[in-house]
């Protein structure tokens, strides 16, 4: 799903936020219950959850925290309220990734530029 619909779109269901992480309902109910504090969607009727945008931020900025960089649940916690306090998960998450493939590349180069003197 585009970027752009959570700008747009009020609330998502399970199926949504299911289909744009690629991951099972079962995984959004346990990080609900698990990471309450942060995520609050609301409840129809039937007991469905709905999902806000900001919900769906959340749970994007969880699973990379926990599936991408490997961060225990604690973890997880722990940086997401360091992030609340300090500037926005999102830019963080993406100065780390900036900072990561810089200093991947930088050795690349290195790497590189040692083959260049030996041969």
């Amino acid at each position: 799903m585009d970027e752009n619909v959570l700008k747009y779109k009020r609330y998502f269901t399970m199926g949504e936020v299911t289909e744009m992480l690629n991951v099972n309902a079962s995984l959004i109910r346990f990080w609900h219950k698990e990471f309450s504090e942060f995520l609050h969607p609301k409840t129809n009727k039937k007991g469905n959850r709905l999902f806000t945008p900001k919900d769906v931020e959340t749970l994007q900025k969880i699973y990379y925290l926990v599936r991408e960089k490997g961060y225990t649940l604690e973890g997880a916690k722990k940086e997401l309220c360091n992030n609340q306090t300090t500037k926005s998960s999102n830019e963080t998450i993406t100065n780390t990734s900036i900072e990561e493939i810089k200093e991947k590349l930088l050795k690349i180069r290195s790497e590189l530029l040692l083959l260049k003197d030996i041969l």
